[in-house]
């Protein structure tokens, strides 16, 4: 499976990820192309080679106009050479000043100051405000893809939802002015444009990482993760380190809500090409770069190691121990199930057992603590031999209908009709449910998944499930 993973050890922005793409390979001739497909007006996209605490990368920029003067690496004061991809964007000219720091806040509702003067970052120029619906409007006017355009409005109206939460307004009332400006369109349109042009099948991103401290806007000064960037990253897992600026932000932010997988550690990968987009800032211990890693995940016909927590419990309702097991489900487990068991003077009692992940083991953990009145957890680590498994849609008389199956070795072994897709069907044909299980398997074996590349269009693929 080809996958990508993005490594925001040092956060993620818009031209970050952008330029990351680039240094993948994705040429400047292909994103100069596909923004056309775009009616912004005149704008000139640059893919700078240049270094950040000794790690080359592409530092993208865009501005509109005809004239600039030419960049000059942060670190050496040189001018800077353009990447071999961009060999063929060497006639436009540089930008008169670096208005793309990936510090920059980039959310909108604001008025056109830019929100990170307190990083002695200069100003962004001021650009003209578009809402939610202009934007919308724009990309469906255009030739762009259909995956572009979908996932660029997402983008957009996650970053317009988080606005309206945050200032109490309405999506269609969100004035956007750094998000709406010309270059945050272009960021957020051809991010989507490398994430197509990769053909991969899987985005991940690792933990993220944000800044500490404070930043002034034109309504005062906001602590850190910003609030827009925050609230676009409800339920995915966010730390801060010791540096004093901002490292997401909402554009960043909204990518990773928009695309990701997972995210968490490098997954087991074999990788095939490594690049890196660069934000103007130089910061303090660690580059300020966004490291794309191309590549296929690895198969893993290996045993692999889980931990199995233990604990008795003979004193809590029913009830409470059904929402505990809801939670851990939440929080990653791979299975949680009860035994009954009897234990001193006759008691009887309920052993919870869950399976999980090593890295899920202090959070399972916590959870059994809190949530509910044991006073110790036994636990052991052991290996697990899993099927590579998968979900198909198979179509029958009594509708679609989703089939799990398993494979090892390229050769499926288990297939199993999910229950739920199954009851769906039962009611809405009338059919007994053990006659729709019948006609699930028929269905799937008339097909076949497991019958070569010329088979039957009964079956769809789903999504491949993790283990």
């Amino acid at each position: 499976m080809r996958i990508l993973y993005l490594d925001t050890f040092s956060g993620i922005s818009g031209d970050m990820t952008v330029g990351a793409l680039a240094d993948l390979g994705i040429t400047p001739s292909t994103f100069e192309w596909e923004l056309s497909k775009l009616e912004l007006g005149d704008c000139h996209l640059h893919f700078e080679r240049q270094t950040r605490a000794g790690i080359s990368g592409v530092k993208f920029d865009v501005h509109s106009g005809a004239t600039h003067d030419a960049s000059q690496d942060p670190e050496t004061g040189h001018p800077t050479a353009l990447t071999s991809q961009a060999a063929d964007a060497q006639d436009h000219e540089h930008h008169d000043h670096e208005h793309h720091d990936h510090g920059h806040h980039d959310h909108g509702h604001h008025d056109t100051e830019h929100h990170h003067q307190g990083h002695g970052q200069p100003g962004r120029q001021p650009q003209a405000s578009r809402g939610f619906s202009e934007i919308r409007a724009l990309l469906e006017a255009s030739e762009l893809s259909d995956f572009v355009k979908q996932h660029a409005t997402s983008i957009f109206h996650r970053i317009g939802k988080a606005e309206s939460k945050i200032h109490g307004t309405s999506i269609e009332e969100v004035q956007f002015h750094e998000v709406g400006a010309l270059d945050s369109i272009v960021d957020v349109v051809l991010s989507c444009v490398g994430f197509e042009a990769l053909q991969v099948e899987r985005i991940y991103f690792s933990s993220l990482v944000d800044g500490h401290g404070t930043f002034r806007s034109s309504h005062g000064e906001y602590p850190l993760p910003g609030p827009a960037t925050l609230e676009i990253l409800r339920g995915i897992p966010i730390r801060q380190a010791d540096i004093p600026f901002e490292l997401i932000t909402p554009t960043g932010a909204a990518i990773v809500a928009e695309f990701h997988h997972a995210v968490g550690v490098l997954p087991e990968m074999r990788p095939a090409k490594i690049g890196y987009g660069l934000g103007t800032r130089n910061l303090p211990g660690r580059p300020n770069v966004l490291r794309a890693i191309l590549g296929h995940l690895e198969e893993r016909n290996a045993a692999e190691r889980i931990v199995e927590l233990q604990t008795n419990i003979d004193d809590l309702s029913p009830e409470i121990l059904g929402a505990v097991q809801d939670r851990l489900f939440r929080a990653g487990a791979l299975d949680v199930f009860f035994t009954p068991i009897q234990m001193k003077k006759s008691r009887p009692a309920t052993m919870l057992s869950v399976l999980c992940q090593p890295s899920a083991f202090e959070k399972i953990e916590e959870i059994i603590f809190a949530e509910t009145s044991t006073f110790g957890i036994r636990y052991q680590e052991m290996s697990r031999k899993t099927l590579e498994r998968e979900v198909v849609e198979v179509k029958t008389v009594a509708g679609a209908i989703q089939i799990k199956i398993g494979r090892h070795a390229g050769k499926i072994l288990q297939v199993a009709p999910e229950f739920e897709s199954c009851n769906a069907a039962a009611q809405r044909s009338h059919q007994p449910l053990k006659r729709v299980y019948e006609l699930a398997i028929e269905a799937f074996w008339s097909s076949s998944v497991a019958f070569g590349p010329n088979t039957s269009s009964q079956l769809e693929k789903v999504v491949d499930l993790p283990r």
